[in-house]
């Protein structure tokens, strides 16, 4: 009775957890709506937007230089949205990413607009016109007329090839009062013609207009100072700053202004904000309907263990969302992606688990001892899976960029969670369970023990099967190849160039022919056509469009063709950067390889499982380079994450096998071969290898029918790449495995002889 009774309370507090948990994923908590869904920051792709890379065109910036730019870009950057990003990467670029604006191209040209920084006079020279008036509603100056006016007018005393430097500076006063200044030093040049100007102004009645010199940037008025006297050195102050926080960002300005600097694009993507809807609206549909698959088949399938997981699993998913808000993920469609193969990728370890339980339960132990030793057995195949995906996140978010980062966050982030959820909350619902009353071995889908399958002895027939399949793909490469010149088809990621989505609408998308001779009339340049016939739009693929080239384009498709600027979405990529892409591609596979492998070899101390397990490996990495050339997928930064995910997911298969057969080994008799200890451990986790498949393939299964076209071309590799890893794990290991440990299984099968 007490433990029935301990076991209502615990289900209880779970039933609390998972409504406290939900309502925090949904409507957040406090007054900012902390954990809500609807805070959770949403990727360019989803929310659209512009995101632009620059470079300096000088090789070696120095570090002031480059704060000054990124200041100087987050400011303009800021001035379109509060929630705009802008970040230094590597020592001479800087990201921008500025979501949710209405047009994009209009946002592009002005980020690439050079700041301008203008000295004025407060009134005219001529005493024609005020140049700058106060508004008293705002308490700040503003210009009185338009700038190019006031230049026609000769009222501009410097620019920005005038000054030489603007430096806070702070000291005390003859009444020991902090005063927070500006200095400011001038060239020859700039000297000359402050000095006539200070001059002129300093004869002025103080504190009027004609007193003033405004500084002017981006036409605006950051400062109208006074005229005490006329200044002849080249060098001044600006005074009056309530504090060093004032005077250093007036001293940023001004250095800004005055900025060498000089930047080109070389990576820009403007994603239509209809566009982004869409592709979000699908992405949520998928994740809904496979995560209602998984948790009927988790149900149908381990019945109260099943209940349990699902109760876990949404623990889970609620977690998730109140995770990526608190640490203020943005949220990509790659990201999207990450999120759903996590969930499918989460049921992993109850299905190790309770796989595990069944099999204690078989042999005729209690139910609470299976429960029990089905944690305590499935826990190091737990670890030792999560681990090595987790890697593959980590490298991923080291060498990857953008949404590929986000993929990488989001996985990593759902396999830290997963383990939390199986190992702790599904530990504790399954125990609340059985001490309210389900506790008959029925419940957890006891079966009998099955005698252990031949499939050692069938190795030559998988071998035979992947030949073909990977045979089959590297003719393909070849045939593209003598078609294209490449053994792929390459996406503007690892080509440069730059691809032009535009949404038509039903019945409106032109022909190919028609959108090839647009491009070649409005720009004079040939165009690869490809239609996206579920989303009604074309895309146009040319080579690298400036920034002028841009604007003709997109007013010529508005114009032509009666398309909103939300329905078009543009992105551009330097050669240069599309082949840094192919570098970090190679090096991101081929690191993640090395330290799974590195790992496996550190937990199993045994040559034998650490060389089968590379061979899984390559066979699925071809397998899926094999369905990226016969359906002639486009290969980019995406497929990046497709491989690693797939290497993780083929070494986390591989693991819960040879788990079960370095156990099996321990336990070996003498009578027993080694061919006898695979197979029997490859048939007792065969179930849990077809289940993880099934509930993973759910998850992407829904993204391929319901995601849009460019998470597809995401989707489909990944599915085919899974059903590899799960064919690779049972049938390929095990079989290379057997293959090393045979001369060692004859050795002791030999008779000894007498001395």
């Amino acid at each position: 009775m007490k433990n029935k009774t301990k076991g209502w309370l615990s289900l209880l507090l779970t039933l609390v957890v998972i409504a406290a948990t939900i309502y925090i994923a949904g409507w957040g908590f406090g007054a900012k709506k902390v954990g809500s869904v609807n805070n959770i920051k949403l990727g360019l792709d989803l929310a659209g937007g512009v995101s632009v890379t620059y470079e300096t065109v000088k090789e070696n910036p120095t570090e002031q230089e480059m704060a000054d730019t990124r200041n100087k870009m987050e400011r303009r950057a800021k001035s379109y949205n509060q929630e705009a990003s802008v970040y230094q990467e590597g020592n001479n670029r800087i990201n921008i990413d500025i979501p949710d604006v209405e047009d994009a191209n209009e946002v592009l040209n002005s980020l690439g607009s050079a700041g301008v920084i203008y000295f004025i006079y407060g009134q005219s020279e001529k005493d024609t016109a005020a140049n700058v008036v106060f508004n008293s509603e705002t308490m700040k100056y503003e210009l009185a007329r338009p700038i190019e006016e006031i230049i026609a007018d000769g009222d501009v005393i410097l620019g920005g090839t005038d000054i030489k430097d603007a430096d806070p500076n702070m000291y005390q006063d003859e009444r020991g009062m902090q005063q927070y200044v500006v200095s400011l030093l001038l060239n020859d040049a700039g000297t000359s013609k402050f000095a006539a100007a200070t001059t002129y102004a300093s004869g002025k009645t103080y504190g009027s207009a004609a007193n003033m010199i405004s500084i002017i940037y981006d036409n605006e008025v950051v400062s109208s100072p006074c005229v005490n006297d006329p200044i002849l050195s080249g060098s001044a102050q600006i005074t009056g700053m309530d504090d060093f926080d004032e005077a250093s960002e007036l001293a940023t300005t001004i250095r800004i202004g005055a900025l060498p600097i000089e930047l080109t694009a070389i990576r820009a993507q403007l994603v239509g904000a209809q566009l982004g809807a869409n592709a979000l609206n699908a992405s949520l549909l998928a994740g809904i309907i496979g995560f209602a698959l998984v948790i009927i088949f988790m149900l149908v399938v381990y019945r109260v263990a099943g209940l349990a997981a699902d109760m876990a699993l949404v623990i889970y998913a609620t977690l998730f969302v109140i995770c990526l808000n608190l640490f203020e993920t943005t949220l990509t469609l790659a990201g999207i992606a990450g999120v759903l193969l996590s969930v499918g990728m989460a049921v992993d370890a109850n299905v190790i688990i309770f796989t595990r339980i069944k099999e204690e339960i078989a042999t005729g132990k209690t139910v609470a001892s299976s429960i029990k030793l089905g944690f305590d057995k499935a826990l190091s195949a737990i670890l030792d899976g999560n681990i090595t995906t987790l890697i593959a996140a980590i490298v991923l978010y080291a060498r990857g960029t953008g949404s590929i980062k986000s993929f990488a966050i989001t996985l990593g982030m759902g396999v830290v969670i997963s383990m939390f959820t199986a190992i702790f909350i599904t530990r504790f619902i399954i125990k609340a369970l059985f001490n309210i009353g389900f506790n008959k071995p029925g419940m957890y889908g006891k079966k009998p023990m099955k005698k252990a399958w031949d499939f050692i002895g069938h190795w030559k027939i998988y071998l035979a099967i992947s030949g073909i399949v990977i045979v089959a793909g590297i003719v393909g490469m070849f045939v593209y190849k003598s078609k294209t010149g490449n053994i792929l088809n390459y996406g503007l990621d690892f080509t440069g160039g730059t691809s032009t989505e535009v949404v038509f609408g039903e019945g409106k998308v032109p022909a190919n022919e028609e959108l090839e001779t647009f491009v070649q009339n409005t720009l004079g340049i040939t165009a690869e056509i490809v239609q996206v016939p579920e989303e009604y739009a074309s895309i146009m693929k040319t080579s690298e469009l400036t920034v002028d080239q841009q604007n003709t384009l997109t007013e010529a498709i508005k114009s032509t063709y009666g398309v909103a600027p939300g329905d078009i979405t543009m992105e551009s990529i330097s050669g240069t950067v599309s082949g840094e892409m192919k570098v970090n591609a190679v090096w991101a596979v081929t690191l993640a390889t090395i330290l799974m492998l590195l790992y496996i070899w550190i937990r199993f101390r045994n040559v034998g499982f650490a060389v089968s397990s590379v061979i899984p490996l390559v066979h699925d990495v071809l397998v899926t380079l094999a369905v990226y050339a016969l359906a002639k997928i486009s290969v980019g930064n995406d497929m990046i994450a497709c491989m690693l995910t797939l290497v993780g997911y083929s070494i986390n298969a591989t693991i819960v096998i040879f788990d079960r057969i370095r156990e099996g080994l321990h336990e070996k008799t003498h009578k027993e071969s080694y061919k006898d200890v695979i197979n029997n451990a490859v048939t007792q986790t065969l179930s849990r290898s077809i289940n993880t498949t099934i509930t993973t393939l759910c998850m992407i299964a829904a993204l391929v029918i319901f995601g849009g076209a460019s998470i597809r071309e995401f989707a489909v590799p990944l599915m085919v790449g899974l059903l590899s890893g799960g064919y690779s794990s049972v049938c390929i290991a095990s079989a290379f495995l057997y293959l090393f440990m045979k001369k060692k299984d004859k050795k002791e099968a030999a008779p000894v002889k007498a001395e």
